[in-house]
């Protein structure tokens, strides 16, 4: 299993090939596309994403040490940075996803290519995935 940063690694390599921000987007758009859909039972209050102004639904998992997580939303760009949150930080253990230090957002010029209301939203995705990895890690010292 690659780590965090590999997989980073290998998302900036992904985008650096486009110069063009249309270009980008437009591989969101299919990272998106390409994601499973979200159960319906997980589209509820519960597990929306609060601060997002498009809606974003985001469940996880923890099994065999590590934290799966599943998302969706009804706008296509978020889709696919939910979908980019997940292939970097999905199959890892709660402390490496407490500990990593997401620098692709930053690298490949997300951040400052997406509205104030997306970057919001961003912040708000992170936040989330990393609120489960803390409840994950506070359950497993508890055993």
């Amino acid at each position: 299993m690659a780590t965090i940063n590999e997989i980073q690694d290998e998302v900036i390599e992904e985008f650096s090939a486009f110069d063009d921000w249309m270009d980008k987007y437009a591989l969101l758009i299919e990272l998106g596309n390409a994601q499973e859909p979200l159960d319906e039972k997980y589209k509820t209050e519960n597990y929306l994403i609060e601060g997002c102004q498009s809606r974003v639904w985001l469940c996880a998992e923890y099994n065999a040490g590590v934290v799966t997580y599943r998302a969706e939303s009804d706008a296509v760009i978020v889709k696919g940075i939910v979908s980019l949150l997940i292939k970097v930080l999905s199959g890892h253990t709660p402390q490496e996803i407490l500990d990593a230090d997401l620098y692709f957002v930053k690298e490949i010029g997300l951040s400052e290519h997406l509205s104030p209301t997306r970057s919001n939203g961003l912040v708000a995705m992170i936040k989330q995935m990393r609120l489960y990895a803390m409840v994950f890690k506070a359950q497993e010292s508890e055993k």
